[in-house]
């Protein structure tokens, strides 16, 4: 008998990958075991690992990554102010590469040949878990159920049929006319009635948040602290990196903050329309840059600024562990070595609002900026300065203008062609 196939599944106890798992058994001949890697999604995981063991799985295994997560993945994004197509702050995106990372993991430890997901053929995940593998662990084969031929589903009645011929537990709960993804960072929400972007969400749909309307009718204020442009402390209280977050998410959550509603463009070339929630993380990004505004110097400031949709793109389209994202991450790293200081926060009704920061490494000098005292700046240096810049610009007119003058008759203007 040849050997059977050894393949980790990325299993979250849904219709799909239940369905998969199976499928991998019965089409591959295979030893499957599950992963679930937690990253908050505030789901049951011990449910979850018995439900992979009930529907086959030779093993399954329950993996908390939380902290890795907010700590190696999402705050690493917070320093560069990561937003892709400068809305969305890559909750989704930014899970991918770790849960794959722990699938690896998985694989190298049970000495699996392949690793399995069940990403569709037209969304980004697909790329996000094939190219971190690729990465980490060249030699594992992919096994892409979606893009298989023998993966004949056309519609979830019948994976629904297929579940209970094979005694695979069907979701009693009904049906969402959409598709979430969710985890500590944000919850997603796509496709169904959200594939016509002309149509409004409704607001029942949301869960980390209160919709503006019904959120308190008194303002917060709120300090956030950073050490280094990572967070440490909201208010006096020290965190651990997920623990912040998640504290950062109750309070963005009560004041209706950090909604998006984007048609944003897929790397496989299709647009799509996403309407995410990412409550904390709004709040720590206003923060951060705050923060920042008095730490770092302009032209750091604004090379970095420069790279973020660079970074952001990478990270979108699944290059978290590519040479340029991790070559651009180091310059970060460096950019954030004073950036350390505390920025206040006024939130009221869906809006997040600066009113201070302050930093024992800032840059901001009273003295230089006020109207009142000369602190060291002679103001008659501007007048060289003003010419030295304006050199170019005065070049350039007069050399357009004298390009409209009328050309000289006199020896030295143009001859006619054939003289």
């Amino acid at each position: 008998m040849s050997q059977r196939k050894k393949v980790v599944l990325a299993y979250s106890g849904g219709l799909d990958t239940s369905v998969i798992l199976r499928w991998l058994i019965e089409e591959y001949e295979a030893d499957v075991i599950a992963v679930a890697v937690d990253l908050g999604q505030a789901e049951d995981m011990a449910a979850i690992r018995q439900k992979a063991l009930d529907t086959g799985a030779k093993k399954s295994v329950v993996v908390d990554a939380r902290e890795e997560f907010v700590r190696d993945f999402v705050f690493p994004a917070l320093q560069i102010n990561a937003r892709y197509e400068d809305v969305y702050l890559m909750g989704t995106s930014l899970a991918r590469p770790v849960i794959s990372k722990k699938l690896v993991e998985v694989a190298e430890k049970e000495g699996a040949g392949y690793i399995s997901h069940g990403a569709t053929g037209k969304g980004n995940d697909q790329v996000r878990f094939e190219l971190t593998v690729a990465a980490l662990a060249p030699d594992l084969g992919i096994i892409a159920p979606w893009r298989d031929d023998s993966f004949a589903f056309t519609s979830r009645q019948e994976m629904i049929d297929y579940a209970k011929e094979h005694g695979i537990e069907v979701p009693v709960t009904q049906e969402k006319p959409y598709s979430s993804d969710a985890n500590i960072m944000h919850i997603s929400y796509e496709g169904g009635i959200l594939e016509d972007p002309w149509r409004a969400y409704d607001n029942d749909m949301f869960q980390m948040t209160v919709s503006p309307e019904e959120a308190p009718d008194k303002a917060e204020e709120i300090l956030v602290e950073f050490e280094k442009g990572v967070p440490v402390k909201i208010g006096k209280k020290k965190y651990k990196p997920a623990s912040l977050l998640d504290e950062a998410n109750k309070i963005g959550g009560r004041h209706g903050i950090g909604r998006v509603d984007m048609v944003e463009n897929r790397f496989v070339g299709i647009k799509s329309r996403g309407v995410y929630e990412t409550p904390g993380l709004t709040l720590l990004h206003a923060a951060h840059r705050a923060v920042e505004s008095i730490t770092l110097d302009r032209e750091a400031m604004h090379l970095k600024d420069s790279l973020m949709p660079r970074y952001a793109e990478l990270v979108y389209n699944g290059f978290w562990y590519a040479p340029e994202r991790e070559s651009i991450q180091v310059m970060v790293d460096n950019t954030q070595e004073m950036v350390t200081g505390t920025a206040r926060l006024w939130l009221y009704k869906g809006n997040c609002m600066v009113t201070g920061r302050k930093s024992d490494f800032s840059l901001y000098n009273e003295a230089l900026v006020s109207f009142d005292q000369a602190g060291g700046y002679d103001q008659g240096d501007a007048t060289g300065f003003i010419r030295i810049n304006s050199l170019r610009l005065k070049t350039r007119t007069r050399r357009d203008r004298a390009s409209l003058r009328p050309q000289s008759r006199g020896k030295s203007g143009p001859k006619k062609s054939g003289s």
